[in-house]
């Protein structure tokens, strides 16, 4: 150990990796120090590369902008190799073997026990459990990691010691005694939001980000042939051991999974459906957002994602990493929408302030927030709370407001302070179970609704509008904001989700409101095609 000190030099704290215990979580004894475990440090961009922001793609006007390929962003915006040798050589001196290597997703991923990840991180490693975890127990941590003062500055990030659940399916559930007359299937919604019906997303994929739960093709195969359509061509790619493993519960992450295929897959019912399953914990979902990003074989032009929580529950660390993949995403061309969370403007916290969810507020993201959809004409806010959930939204403790939000009158923060920050989400579509949508899972068929409909609802429509262009929409937020799109949406005028309220133009519950699907999309592409 001391010679191990004498060359990487003193251990110092990496910045933004404290960690506090989950309220009620109770610990029953430490890790095995055999246990088997891998960890993911994220590090910095080659510094000698140029830089190349998203932010600043977002100023470029939009005929005139240009995306990296995955190839040209592993080149210049990846790892340099000699960082990458030094995590590697510190690995090796704990025993750590090096699992996986990733320049363009600048990652490391280490293999070894709980003593030599204990050791080499200055990390005392708890199992716990909790009651609302059936039985369930996780790693965790407290307090920070630590790392030699060498490799500060390179290690941006060290996810995977605490393997707690980082997030939860935004999806609700209608009980069969709610059940009313008003539910569709995805292509009536589509049809009420007039996406174009001449578009089926040939030769696109799409990309769905889980956490758990997975598809059977018998599910699959039923429910499309009641649409009168194909399934659609679907790829089960498999991030840090995640698996495409069905639960058997419909109520579970099995109802995400199916949500997300079947409004996505049956409105752009021609694009191949690419599922990155990953572990629920926060190195889990880093790890299967950069690998969907950089998959140079499927080639996602646009990525959903569902899972969520409230910025308070992350790590600064973990974030930033997040953060810096979205980014990434914007740089290549890829759309990323994003659930904004189902539990109002609190997002389901209970310390008595208002929160967003993350990683909807992360500027590069299309936030999708949720409505009720009785008819175009009547659609409001969602909000059923406290039983049934309501829109996430509301401004950013995190994210300060973007450049291209400088016009949306934004409000000020409802938390003590009034802060000035991102406002959640950027637009809406149908989430109330009472409106919703007629899913098939597990041989059953259910209602669902929330915020997690929301975003397969938009990514499905992105995906037809990169169709109708014979390219990639990519960072959308710039152009959805600063190029006045607001008004080929439905303003959503009337209701709340608790601390704010729904108005004309942009609002902190709807956004600039939900899609006229054709409308949009011929906006766009004049736009686009315009000399």
């Amino acid at each position: 150990m001391k010679s191990e000190e004498k060359k990487h030099g003193r251990k110092v704290t990496l910045d933004g990796s404290e960690r506090k215990p989950i309220l009620r979580a109770k610990g029953i004894g430490g890790v095995d120090s055999a246990e088997k475990l891998d960890v993911t440090i994220i590090v910095r961009r080659n510094p000698s590369s140029a830089q190349r922001s998203a932010e600043e793609l977002g100023r470029v006007p939009p005929k005139n902008r240009t995306h990296l390929s995955r190839e040209e962003f592993a080149r210049t915006q990846g790892a340099s190799q000699e960082d990458l040798k030094k995590i590697s050589e510190f690995a090796r001196e704990y025993g750590l073997v090096v699992k996986d290597s990733s320049v363009p997703r600048r990652s490391v991923t280490l293999s070894g026990n709980a003593k030599q990840f204990s050791e080499a991180f200055g990390v005392e490693l708890q199992n716990y459990e909790h009651p609302t975890m059936k039985g369930k127990t996780f790693r965790g941590r407290s307090g920070p990691v630590y790392i030699p003062e060498s490799l500060s500055g390179i290690i941006q990030a060290v996810l995977g010691l605490d393997n707690r659940p980082q997030a939860n399916p935004r999806f609700r559930q209608l009980l069969p005694e709610q059940i009313s007359t008003v539910s569709y299937n995805p292509p009536q919604v589509a049809k009420l939001y007039d996406y174009p019906a001449e578009l089926y997303g040939q030769g696109e994929c799409l990309g769905i980000i889980e956490l758990g739960g997975g598809t059977s093709q018998s599910d699959l195969n039923a429910y499309f042939q009641s649409l009168g359509l194909v399934p659609p061509r679907i790829v089960s790619i498999s991030v840090d051991g995640g698996t495409n493993t069905p639960t058997g519960d419909p109520s579970g992450p099995d109802g995400e999974v199916m949500l997300d295929i079947e409004v996505a897959g049956s409105i752009a019912n021609g694009a191949t459906i690419a599922l990155y399953f990953a572990p629920n914990t926060d190195m889990g979902f880093v790890d299967a957002v950069t690998t969907a990003i950089n998959d140079s074989q499927n080639k996602p032009s646009v990525i959903s994602i569902s899972w969520g929580s409230a910025e308070n529950t992350w790590t600064t660390q973990a974030i930033t990493a997040l953060n810096n993949g979205l980014e990434d995403a914007a740089s290549m061309g890829v759309t990323t929408c994003v659930a904004s969370g189902d539990g109002g403007s609190s997002d389901g916290e209970t310390d008595g302030l208002a929160h967003v969810d993350f990683p909807a507020s992360s500027p590069y993201v299309l936030g999708c927030g949720g409505t009720s959809l009785p008819s175009i004409s009547s659609e409001v806010v969602w909000n059923d709370q406290p039983q049934d959930g309501a829109t996430g939204g509301g401004v950013s403790d995190v994210f300060p407001l973007p450049s291209w939000q400088s016009n949306a009158n934004v409000p000020l923060s409802a938390n003590p302070g009034a802060h000035i920050g991102r406002g959640v989400p950027d637009v809406a579509g149908d989430a109330d179970p009472s409106t919703g949508y007629s899913i098939h899972v597990d041989g059953s068929k259910i209602i669902l609704g929330g915020t997690s409909a929301v975003a397969p609802l938009w990514a499905g429509l992105v995906v037809l509008i990169n169709e109708k262009l014979g390219h990639s929409l990519g960072y959308f937020n710039p152009i959805l904001y600063e190029d006045k799109l607001s008004s080929d949406l439905h303003d959503i005028t009337r209701g709340n989700n608790g601390a704010y309220s729904a108005g004309t133009g942009w609002n902190a519950c709807t956004g600039y409101g939900s899609p006229d699907g054709s409308k949009l999309l011929n906006a766009v592409f004049s736009m686009l095609q315009a000399s």
